[in-house]
This record gives C-alpha cells, sequence and structure tokens, in this order.
C-alpha cells in the first residue's frame, strides 16, 4: 500500500451510495462496490483510496485510532461518540433530526425524574443537562418507540426523518434536540501527515456535490 494511499471508513447504506455517487462524477470509481457486497475492503480502480465497509457506529472510532484517514458517517453519531476527529464537511445527504419524542400529553417538566429511552445515551444526557431536567437514561439498541408503551420510559430520544413510526404509534416530537447529515472526519495525526491528499479528497467531494446540483 501506496503511503500516499487515504483509507475511508463507510458504512454501508445510503451515506455510502451517495458518497460513492459523488466520487464518481469525479471520475473515481469503486467499480468493485455492490450494495449487496461481502467484501469489507475495497479499492478503487486507481488503487488511490481504499474503502473499509464497517457499522456507522463505529466509524469514528476507526478514524480516531488512525486504522482510517477519513471517515464518512452521520454528525448523530460523531456527536454519541464524541471521539477526537476533525470534521472537514457536510455532504448534505442523509438528513434527520435527533429529538425528544412522547405521548402528546406528556409534561417532562412536571416530573422530578425523567425517564428516557434511546440508543443515543450520550446525547440524550448532555441535553437534558443542559436543560436542568433530571433523568433517568435507559441504553436500548432497537424499537426505541416501544418504550413509552409499555411504561418502560416516559420519553424517548431518537432521529426521526419523516415521523411515520411516531405517528403509527400515538407518539409525536416533543422537543427537537439538533439536525443530522453525513459529515466527512478525519484522523488528526493522518490530516497532518497527509494533508495534500486529504484536502484532493474534500475538493473531489465538494466538486463531485456541485455537479450533482
Amino acid at each position: 500500500m501506496s503511503e500516499k494511499t487515504i483509507t475511508i471508513a463507510l458504512a454501508k447504506g445510503r451515506i455510502a451510495k451517495h458518497t460513492l455517487s459523488i466520487l464518481e462524477k469525479m471520475s473515481i470509481q469503486f467499480s468493485e462496490f455492490t450494495s449487496d457486497t461481502r467484501k469489507l475492503v475495497i479499492w478503487d480502480d486507481s488503487k488511490k483510496y481504499r474503502l473499509i465497509l464497517v457499522k456507522a457506529v463505529d466509524v469514528p472510532t476507526y478514524v480516531e485510532t488512525g486504522a482510517a484517514e477519513i471517515g464518512i458517517v452521520g454528525k448523530d453519531v460523531i456527536m454519541e461518540e464524541k471521539k477526537d476527529v476533525y470534521e472537514l464537511l457536510d455532504l448534505e445527504s442523509s438528513r434527520c433530526d435527533v429529538v425528544v419524542a412522547g405521548f402528546p400529553d406528556e409534561k417532562m417538566d412536571e416530573r422530578p425524574l425523567v425517564k428516557v429511552a434511546t440508543k443515543y445515551p450520550n446525547i440524550a444526557k448532555d441535553y437534558f443537562d443542559k436543560k436542568g431536567r433530571a433523568c433517568d437514561i435507559i441504553k436500548l439498541n432497537g424499537s426505541i418507540e416501544l418504550a413509552p408503551l409499555i411504561h418502560m420510559s416516559h420519553v424517548i430520544v431518537d432521529i426521526v426523518e419523516t415521523g411515520t413510526t411516531l405517528r403509527e404509534n400515538g407518539l409525536v416530537v416533543l422537543e427537537g434536540i439538533t439536525s443530522s447529515s453525513a459529515r466527512v472526519i478525519a484522523n488528526k495525526a493522518g490530516y497532518a501527515t497527509k494533508t495534500e491528499e486529504v484536502r484532493q479528497l474534500i475538493n473531489y467531494l465538494k466538486e463531485g456535490m456541485e455537479a450533482a446540483e
């Protein structure tokens, strides 16, 4: 592997599809990539860029540890994982909102302790701490909407795109926390040693975004 090679940590799904479509507009092709591939490491056709396909939640870890110089992942994951990385670019894709949701008649301010179910415990705790509300965080990995329905929690903190799942379960957005979209992050040491290569990739992504508009 060349010393100039850039390794990109990427999760399969919409972010991967959008990222590769942008790079294709700049003639950077990953011909071996398919949506159902089982390969974990894929090179672009020029052998300049190497993709490692990982879980979205792990992207910041691969970048922080230097296993990848670059990572592309949602802002919600970056906020939750709190890794020591640079955030370089907003790709303005895979948009969603991180919200507090619950039953329409929920009155959090009247509770001495708010029970919060979420797969984002750090984001949730930071938010409720800033609001001065005491909270009990319940970490879940899926079906977050179920928690209020069975009285496990008063509210949930989760990402929302259309709000359909909330509505189907009788829940509503009570408060917005932040917006999220796909972001490009970089390893700090890797950025220092491969500044030119990283900046070139960022420029390719910017130009590809403009070409896609």
